[in-house]
């Protein structure tokens, strides 16, 4: 657990977990045959490119945007698209 102030009114130090995790959407080129399920599932993170294969962001995926992550990934129909968490 790790130390973050509050701020606002009756600003206080508090202790509260910190996420230490990452998850990032990772796409394996080779089971890949370009549907764009993914595409059209989870267009925060992932465009597609002129052959029609996805081109993954390689950012962090928020916390907010995990849910739609998942749901691109469940819905591949090769298994191509996966999530990797990792620490930060």
């Amino acid at each position: 657990m790790e130390t973050r102030r509050v701020s606002g009114q009756g600003a206080r130090v508090v202790k509260a977990p910190v996420a230490r995790w990452r998850v990032n959407l990772v796409v394996d080129p080779i089971l890949c045959d370009g549907h764009g399920v993914c595409a059209e599932l989870f267009p925060e993170r992932v465009v597609m490119d002129h052959w029609g294969y996805p081109i993954v962001d390689q950012e962090e995926i928020p916390t907010g945007l995990i849910e739609h992550a998942r749901r691109a990934v469940a819905a591949c129909p090769r298994l191509a698209l996966h999530l990797v968490e990792g620490r930060r």
